[in-house]
């Protein structure tokens, strides 16, 4: 037999069972934007004032750049280093819903914003500083960073940077305001969860493979690329947030949302912040539950193509 023969994926023999789970997990909450009826945020839109209006037009940019890295770059990166065939196909599918993450994004801009708004908001997200230092930082891992430094910044990307976009809709919500918004967001943040618990898990195995010596310069090295991600987070996160007075808030939040990221990749928390004392209204909406309602409605805060279960931690409680 030639063995340069193309082989063909064969899911009824698995390398890895969390393949076949996170595969059946991410199918099961396949949704899209244009199932959440954002004009019905309208009249809470109008309500707000024009700095808390200009707050979640730049978060909503930062977030669209980040998606697109890692629709754009992120997974095909992550793709040049898979353990089996059946990761390849769990990233696909990752890599096709950070496109509708980012599309989501534009989705909200063309709801709640005019054509020169919009085009505004881009060209802020295009130029900000602290935002391309964070997607070049990233990028320039994805391009030449080691199989398992790419798997550490797409979980830092996925479980921590992020959040501090995410951080505004939840405020939001926990305020009865823009609530379909934010169920766009609470849709994200189910995939994102388990996107960052699969790709921790997949460097968990890698790094484990490593001798004491490897393991601990790989160690310093992440330590050392968040503590500069959340450097230059502080400064993003004043710049958005110090006009309406939540920057304090949103950094507890984002300490938290970084120790969470270690603890996927298996590794102790950085801060001490604790679930306790972030901010409790946006600890709440950072529940990834969702309403179950009929796939046609017009109303509900989350739709599903079948019944599907919340993402919990321990389903991806990893024992080596």
């Amino acid at each position: 037999m030639d063995n340069n023969n193309y082989t063909a994926i064969n899911w009824n023999v698995l390398e890895d069972q969390i393949d076949k789970a996170t595969w059946e997990k991410l199918t099961e909450q396949f949704w899209l934007d244009t199932r959440i009826p954002l004009s019905n945020d309208l009249g809470d839109w109008r309500s707000l004032s024009e700095n808390d209006k200009d707050v979640v037009d730049k978060v909503f940019g930062g977030l669209t750049l980040l998606d697109t890295l890692q629709s754009q770059d992120g997974m095909s990166s992550l793709k040049k280093d898979i353990r089996t065939q059946q990761e390849e196909a769990v990233l696909n599918n990752i890599e096709f819903m950070e496109s509708v993450h980012a599309k989501s994004y534009s989705s909200i801009f063309s709801t709640l914003n005019t054509p020169k708004e919009i085009d505004d908001i881009f060209e802020w997200t295009n130029q900000n500083e602290f935002l391309q230092y964070k997607a070049q930082k990233i990028n320039d891992i994805y391009h030449n960073g080691t199989p398992l430094q790419k798997r550490v910044a797409s979980v830092f990307l996925e479980t921590f940077l992020f959040y501090s976009g995410f951080y505004t809709p939840l405020y939001w919500l926990g305020h009865n305001k823009l609530p379909n918004v934010a169920e766009i967001i609470k849709l994200i943040l189910r995939d994102e969860s388990v996107h960052g618990t699969y790709i921790g898990y997949k460097f968990q195995l890698g790094f484990n493979e490593l001798t004491d010596k490897k393991q601990e310069a790989m160690t310093g090295w992440m330590y050392d690329l968040l503590y500069d991600l959340y450097e230059n987070e502080e400064k993003y996160t004043h710049l958005l947030y110090d006009k309406v007075g939540w920057a304090e808030d949103v950094l507890t939040f984002l300490r938290y949302n970084a120790n969470k990221a270690l603890m996927n990749l298996g590794m102790d928390p950085l801060f001490p912040d604790t679930a306790e004392d972030v901010n409790p209204v946006v600890m709440n909406g950072i529940s990834t539950s969702t309403s179950n309602h009929d796939f046609f409605s017009q109303v509900g805060n989350g739709y599903l193509l079948g019944n599907v279960e919340t993402m919990k931690d321990s389903d991806y409680d990893f024992k080596f």
